[in-house]
């Protein structure tokens, strides 16, 4: 029985029955991993900026950075309206 000696574990070796293919099949992986150029090992943070914006630049999508150049613009007036800001500086009257 063993009392002094610890109990060892059960080993399973499993293998899909119907699983036909390449790699790990419980391998989790976003499905646009392999489209992205900021996904995979951890870089420094000016690595990930620099990746970021070479994936903006090769991006061609107009209508988001139109919609991006939206946002950006609405969060900035936002933001003078918070700090009360006094935009009459910049019109002659």
């Amino acid at each position: 029985m063993g009392l002094l000696s610890k109990r060892k574990n059960k080993k399973f070796n499993y293998e899909p029955r119907f699983y036909e293919g390449e790699g790990n099949p419980y391998e989790i992986k976003h499905k646009f991993d392999e489209f992205r150029t900021t996904v995979g090992e951890n870089p420094s943070l000016k690595q990930k900026l620099n990746k970021a914006l070479a994936d903006y630049k090769n991006n061609s999508d107009k209508a988001a950075t139109k919609r991006f150049l939206i946002i950006f613009g609405v969060l900035v007036l936002i933001f003078l309206f918070i700090i009360d800001f006094d935009l009459t500086i910049f019109f002659n009257n």
